[in-house]
């Protein structure tokens, strides 16, 4: 199996090493899917006791469309919308139960697609890429606080989101494996056979 790290994995390895993993999810139990009312698009969801994340399709001319009127060089934003971007909505749910703290990493998580398994592309790999390529300060300032955090402690009722990018192409079906920090261990779960929107021109239903 080919795998592909997108910068340092010792992050994963400290985080390890440092608590038992208990693998709360696996499969299709804890997942619903189904079109998210606000985006009109398909949506995958995870919920387990304290954690829940939303993936949410972002076609290929939205990621386009965003990044253009943020700025970025029309080169630029091509290689975002070619990696397959979804909206990740991540919440620390504990407060309805037991509360605790939660904390992850995306540099730890898991994407894989046929038989390639890839890390995340994460700000800090878009940072060196536009360093490279002459993408103004003010563009990728933008771009960097569209994308959702790499690292991220919530307290019980936090939540975030942001956009994600999955480095694969449009229209790719692909599992995702999440790793977290929660009741003094590290957790994991798999969502799977989620599917990148194609690239392709979207035409709203009429009502």
């Amino acid at each position: 199996m080919q795998v592909i790290h997108h910068g340092p994995v010792m992050g994963c390895l400290a985080l390890l090493a440092a608590a038992p993993v208990a693998s709360v999810a696996s499969g299709p139990g804890p997942v619903s899917t189904g079109i998210d009312a606000e985006a009109g698009l398909p949506y995958w969801e995870l919920s387990t006791p304290g954690m829940s994340v939303r993936l949410v399709q972002r076609l290929p001319d939205q990621t386009r469309g965003f990044f253009l009127a943020r700025g970025l060089p029309r080169e630029a934003v091509e290689k975002v919308a070619q990696r397959c971007v979804f909206q990740t909505v991540f919440k620390n749910d504990s407060q309805t139960g037991t509360p605790s703290a939660l904390e992850y990493n995306l540099r730890d998580w898991v994407v894989a697609a046929g038989d390639v398994q890839r890390g995340m592309k994460t700000r800090e790999d878009w940072a060196e890429e536009w360093a490279h390529s002459g993408v103004s300060q003010p563009a990728r300032i933008a771009f960097e606080w569209a994308l959702f955090p790499t690292r991220q402690v919530y307290n019980p009722g936090d939540y975030n989101w942001g956009m994600s990018v999955f480095d694969v192409a449009p229209g790719t079906i692909f599992d995702l494996e999440l790793v977290w920090r929660q009741y003094g261990e590290v957790r994991s779960a798999t969502i799977e056979r989620v599917q990148c929107a194609p690239d392709e021109p979207y035409a709203p239903e009429e009502s």
